[in-house]
């Protein structure tokens, strides 16, 4: 059995791209282990921790649309308004989707080292295709051990994908500590596939079956882009009923309005499909969640819109 990797071994990894990045996270996670206005878009306040004791923990899930040279879109164009968003919002969890390589070392690079640090992999193995990143506030979290497990009938397969989705789909997990609690937690990121349902719903079912092999003393955050609207879908009923999870949208005191979270760098739509979700255990406390609609001069810092949670461990 090859135990998890640690925070020491994480850095190693994403930038050496070490060739011993085989994983064991089947048997590894077995064991105990807001929103503006439609027409303004303006710039979000200025983050605050929203509690006096400081047990408030920012969370984040954003697709980020990977990187393209091709305008109007291109990342060039699109890191600078992402930079701000990341800035003013200086979320201390964020799960990211879709980023590539380069990309991922330019948000550590905005957001600004020491402070923020990464953990990931390419789908495909080093730093090859897109990661399932996960970015964290070195000054709040501590990483004790990471993995990732493909969404396949081989996990622990680098780069597998038997369910029928043509792309490879991954998780990237981490449990940390809250420096500021001393409280230990389980953070899953995951993207699920844009085409297979058969996939999606595979993919629940297995995130569903990890999530109940850990420590159930341990709260558990899951983030992601799931590709398919919140209710009324089996991929749904599966983590939250299923997995034991709680929408942390459905519970928390609502900042904004609802807005779909894909919105194709087009107009936005009011009241549509949320398919980007926080998902967290039940003893998890939500003070508030938004969709951010941020963006600078007509430009969105990405072809989805990040979706936020205050929580409290």
């Amino acid at each position: 059995m090859i135990p998890p990797r640690t925070a020491h071994s994480a850095r190693t990894v994403r930038l050496s791209r070490r060739s011993g990045l085989r994983t064991a996270a089947a048997a590894a996670l077995a064991l105990p282990l807001a929103a503006h206005a439609v027409t303004a878009h303006a710039a979000p306040a200025p983050a605050t921790d929203d509690a006096q004791d400081g047990r408030a923990l920012r969370t984040m899930t954003f697709n980020l649309r990977y990187a393209s040279d091709t305008p109007p879109h291109s990342w060039p164009e699109r890191r600078p308004v992402t930079r701000a968003l990341l800035r003013r919002e200086r979320p201390h969890l964020i799960g990211t989707q879709e980023g590539l390589y380069a990309q991922l070392r330019d948000i550590a690079e905005d957001l600004g080292r020491p402070r923020y640090d990464w953990i990931g992999t390419g789908r495909a193995g080093g730093s090859r295709d897109e990661f399932m990143a996960v970015f964290y506030d070195t000054r709040r979290l501590a990483p004790l051990a990471y993995d990732h497990f493909w969404l396949s009938d081989r996990p622990e397969l680098i780069g597998s994908a038997t369910w029928g989705n043509t792309v490879i789909r991954m998780v990237t997990w981490v449990r940390f500590r809250d420096l500021a609690t001393g409280t230990e937690f389980f953070h899953l990121n995951t993207h699920l596939d844009h085409q297979s349902q058969h996939s999606r719903e595979r993919s629940a079912d297995l995130i569903g079956e990890r999530l109940r092999g850990l420590d159930a003393g341990l709260p558990r955050l899951v983030t992601g882009d799931f590709n398919v609207p919140a209710h009324g879908n089996p991929v749904y009923d599966a983590l939250l009923t299923g997995a034991g999870l709680t929408d942390t949208w459905e519970v928390a005191e609502r900042r904004g309005k609802l807005y779909a979270t894909f919105h194709g760098y087009g107009p936005l739509v009011p009241d549509g499909d949320r398919i980007d979700w926080i998902l967290a255990s039940p003893g998890v406390r939500v003070r508030h969640a938004e969709i951010n609609t941020y963006s600078r001069d007509g430009r969105f810092p990405s072809d989805h819109l990040p979706v936020q949670a205050l929580l409290e461990l």
